[in-house]
């Protein structure tokens, strides 16, 4: 079984805009791709667990959302890095209309899409961590199993008040984090 290092996409790997639809709206964090191949390199599988719901609230396509991520995996492959694998949750339980208005088991904080990247990929979650900038994406991590770390990025700075549970540790940005857990030994 594999380790993995699950990542937020929004507010973590790139700046996060409010609803990004298009793909020209992607900026990346500085040192986010540098700390992905690092991850690539030490052999972790770098899986982004992301929250959509601007599909439910009929803010974006599924199908602009799918070209968003596959650009986003270009840019990264052009900085030398890759993506295992990219999973979001594409619902709300308040605002949208079916199929997308729905109280899921894929919406973080729930595990459902830890659950389908460990038995895509082979992962072993007790051994993986989440890396995230929302209160939401810590708790997630947790209940799936796996370590965590807090990200200052994106929302961090006005999420940190609402962690309910301590992740393992806070980092800057994601180049902070990587560089935290190697020197850790992950």
């Amino acid at each position: 079984m594999h380790k993995a290092v699950f990542l937020d996409r929004d507010g973590t790997i790139v700046e996060d805009v409010g609803y990004l639809n298009s793909p020209q709206q992607l900026q990346f964090i500085p040192g986010s791709i540098e700390a992905i191949k690092k991850l690539n390199e030490a052999g972790y599988k770098v899986v982004v667990i992301t929250n959509q719901a601007g599909v439910a609230k009929g803010l974006i396509s599924e199908d602009m959302l799918q070209t968003i991520d596959k650009t986003l995996q270009k840019f990264i492959l052009s900085g030398g890095a890759y993506l295992d694998g990219l999973y979001y949750c594409p619902h709300h339980p308040e605002h949208g209309l079916y199929p997308y208005k729905q109280d899921c088991q894929c919406r973080k904080p729930k595990p459902g899409l830890f659950k389908k990247a460990e038995k895509d990929l082979n992962i072993d979650l007790a051994r993986s961590w989440m890396i995230g900038d929302k209160a939401t994406d810590v708790e997630a991590g947790q209940r799936a199993g796996t370590k965590t770390v807090f990200v200052m990025t994106g929302k961090g700075k006005k999420e940190k008040d609402r962690l309910r549970k301590k992740p393992d540790y806070i980092a800057e940005n994601l180049k902070q984090a990587v560089a935290w857990l190697f020197n850790n030994k992950l």
